[in-house]
């Protein structure tokens, strides 16, 4: 018995299972990366705002919880993705946890936004001597 794996190609039961397998490894490889993903976590409006909050100080989870409109679990499922991308640090006192800012992860962010800023101001730089060109009076 043959397998029909795609339009090309057909495999015994055995070797279709193993490349189901890689295929599984090497998309979870993919999905559990160790490099933190800073951009995801950044993506979300609440998320962000949660950083706004704690650039202001350190701030126990109810409280941030309170400065929203969601309910407290939605905001600890929040606060556990900023933890896993590094944004934010946690530290309990007693039963409370203390969350903090941890920035350093947003450098990665400042270096590619800077790439953009600097294309985008050279094109800008470009389109101002074309239009000074075109018109002399100004």
């Amino acid at each position: 018995m043959r397998i029909q794996m795609d339009t090309y190609c057909s495999v015994s039961p055995a070797t279709a299972a193993r490349i189901r397998a890689v295929r599984h490894a090497t998309m979870r490889k993919r999905v559990d990366t160790d490099v933190p993903d800073v951009f995801r976590a950044i993506a979300d409006p609440t998320r962000r705002a949660i950083l706004d909050r704690l650039r202001g100080g350190p701030a126990p989870v109810n409280a941030l919880a309170s400065d929203f409109s969601q309910n407290r679990p939605a905001i600890s499922k929040h606060l556990r993705v900023l933890r896993e991308a590094r944004l934010v640090t946690e530290e309990r006192s007693g039963r409370e946890r203390i969350y903090r800012l941890s920035p350093r992860p947003l450098q990665t962010v400042a270096g590619w936004v800077q790439g953009y800023r600097t294309f985008w101001l050279d094109g800008l730089d470009n389109l101002k001597r074309l239009l000074e060109a075109e018109d002399p009076e100004r």
